[in-house]
C-alpha cells in the first residue's frame, strides 16, 4: 500500500481541536504557527520549520532566528508571513496555537519551551529533550501542568513502515516471541558519549516502542580503554548535554525477561551503517537500518545466521512503501497532525515529550549504571546528571 504526503488527518484534528488559542480552527480559520530557529545553535533540525507548510489547516506567522541570513533562508523556505529576531517578541505578537522549536542544541530547549507554556502554545520540539533529566522534568511538568500537548521529533517511529513493523512483530507474532533486540548508534565522529545522546535517543525509543519501558540497566563506558569518571565529562560537537567516552556498551532489562543491548564504539573505519534496532526472534529477525530514511527487513530463520546472499532478506509482506517528496520535513508530519488531533483531549500525543524523557533517562543510565559499578534500576531515583558529580 503506497502512502503520500498528503494522506492527512487535517479535517479531523481540526475537529478535535477545542482549547486555548486553537478555538480559531473550530470556527473555520487556520491554526497560527511560528517558528522558533537559530542557525548559530543547531539551526531547524532536519527540515522542522517546513512542517506547517505542509498541514492545510496552519498558516506560518511568523519565524524568529537571531541571525539575520539564517532568517531570510528558513523563512522563506517556511513560508513564514514575518520574521523576527527575538522568539520571545514574536510569541507575545503572534500568540500561535502551535510552535515548532527547531534548534538541535539543547542548550535552550528549556528556557524556549516555557516560553512556549507560557504563551499556551501547543507544538513540536526537536530532539534531544534537555541537557539532563533535572531540565527534563521540570519541562514536562509545566507543559502537563497547562494541559498542552508537545510532539518530540522522533520521526522515525512515526513512519508508517515502522509501525507496520511493530505491529508484524508484537501483535502478529511475525518472528516468534521476541527474545532480544540489538542497537548500535551512528559510529561516526561522535561515537561514544555525543552518540548515546543524538542518535541513542532514536533507538532507545524504537526500543520502548517494541518492548516497552526497561525496569533496569547495566553498562559500560571507556575512554581509550580505560572506564569513565566524571572527571572525563568533555563538550561534544554539539551542546547537548553531558558526555563522555569513546565506547560504550549497555544492556537493558525489559518485561519477559527480554533484554536490550546498546553499543557504540569508535574504530578506524568509523560510520559503518549499523545505526539501528535488529529485533531478534524464535522463529527469525527484522532489522531496522535508519541511515537514509527506514530500511527494513526480515530474515525467516531461528539460526539468525543469515547469508550473504541477499534474498535471505525479504521485505516484510503488506508493508506500505512511502514516498515523500520532501522526507526530512514530512518524517515530522504524522508527529505535528497527532499532536493537533489531541488538544483538548486527556491522552498524550502518540509521540509525546514523556517519550523524550523516558529516552533520556534510558541514556542518563548509562552513566548512573557505570559510575556505580552494577545494575541500576528504573526509573531512576536520582535526576542529576551521574557526570555532573
Amino acid at each position: 500500500m503506497e502512502m503520500t504526503r498528503r494522506n492527512f488527518i487535517g479535517s479531523a484534528a481540526a475537529a478535535a481541536v477545542t482549547v486555548g488559542h486553537v478555538a480559531s480552527a473550530v470556527e473555520g480559520q487556520p491554526l497560527v504557527a511560528c517558528v522558533i530557529g537559530d542557525s548559530a545553535q543547531g539551526q531547524y533540525g532536519h527540515s522542522m520549520h517546513r512542517v506547517f507548510d505542509l498541514c492545510p489547516n496552519v498558516r506560518v506567522a511568523g519565524l524568529a532566528d537571531p541571525v539575520e541570513a539564517g532568517r531570510q533562508k528558513f523563512g522563506a523556505e517556511a513560508k513564514a508571513e514575518r520574521l523576527y529576531a527575538d522568539y520571545r517578541e514574536m510569541l507575545e505578537k503572534e500568540k500561535p496555537s502551535l510552535v515548532a522549536i527547531g534548534p538541535r542544541w539543547t542548550v535552550h530547549h528549556r528556557e524556549y519551551l516555557l516560553a512556549c507554556v507560557a504563551a499556551g502554545a501547543h507544538g513540536i520540539l526537536e530532539k534531544p529533550l534537555s541537557q539532563d533529566l533535572v531540565e527534563a522534568d521540570e519541562i514536562v511538568a509545566a507543559v502537563d501542568g497547562k494541559g498542552l500537548k508537545w510532539g518530540i521529533g522522533f520521526n522515525f517511529r512515526a513512519l508508517a513502515e515502522v509501525q507496520f513493523a511493530r505491529k508484524a512483530v508484537v501483535e502478529e507474532g511475525l518472528i516468534g516471541e521476541i527474545l532480544e533486540v540489538r542497537g548500535r548508534g551512528k559510529e561516526d565522529y561522535r561515537a561514544g558519549g555525543e552518540d548515546l545522546v543524538v542518535l541513542g535517543t532514536h533507538v532507545f525509543d524504537l526500543m520502548r516502542y517494541f518492548l516497552g519501558d526497561p525496569e533496569w540497566v547495566s553498562a559500560d563506558v571507556t575512554q581509550d580503554g580505560k572506564p569513565v569518571t566524571p572527571g572525563d565529562r568533555r563538550e561534544a560537537s554539539e551542546p547537548v548535554g553531558p558526555v563522555a567516552g569513546d565506547r560504550i556498551r549497555a544492556m537493558y532489562g525489559f518485561a519477559k525477561g527480554i533484554v536490550g543491548y546498546f553499543a557504540s564504539v569508535k574504530t578506524q573505519e568509523g560510520l559503518g551503517g549499523r545505526w539501528g534496532l535488529d529485533i531478534l526472534g524464535s522463529k527469525g529477525m527484522v532489522t531496522i537500518r535508519q541511515n537514509g530514511g527506514a530500511r527494513i527487513a526480515l530474515f525467516r530463520s531461528p539460526t539468525w545466521a543469515p547469508s550473504k546472499i541477499a534474498s535471505a532478506w525479504e521485505t516484510i509482506p503488506g508493508a506500505p512503501v512511502t514516498t515523500p517528496a520532501n522526507p526530512e520535513a514530512e518524517r515530522y508530519l504524522p508527529i505535528v497532525q497527532d499532536v493537533i488531533a489531541k488538544i483538548g483531549k486527556p491522552e498524550q500525543p502518540t509521540i509525546s515529550l514523556h517519550d523524550a524523557r523516558a529516552s533520556m533517562e534510558m541514556i542518563q543510565a548509562v552513566y548512573a549504571a557505570h559510575l556505580g559499578g552494577g545494575r541500576v534500576a528504573l526509573p531512576l531515583k536520582e535526576r542529576k546528571h551521574p557526570l555532573l558529580g
